[in-house]
């Protein structure tokens, strides 16, 4: 029986640790009760409940925002 052999993996890119909302708060330059109104409304940045901490990845934070300025306002 041969062995053949398998392709490599990628080393997977290294995380960057998450934000809490106070960061994305400060980030955005918004109140942090209006993060933690967007969490329950689910209406800012994809947040993940970690315990009884609100957390955020990065690159969501990043994708709403981008999201945000293709929004046309007042249309």
């Amino acid at each position: 029986m041969s062995r053949t052999s398998l392709p490599k993996r990628a080393a997977p890119a290294p995380r960057r640790p998450l934000a809490s909302a106070q960061e994305v708060a400060d980030y955005l330059g918004v109140p942090l009760n209006t993060v933690y109104q967007w969490s329950s409304r689910g209406t800012g940045p994809k947040f993940i409940k970690v315990g009884r901490h609100l957390r955020a990845r990065w690159d969501d934070v990043e994708a709403w925002l981008d999201a945000q300025a293709n929004t046309p306002s007042g249309a």
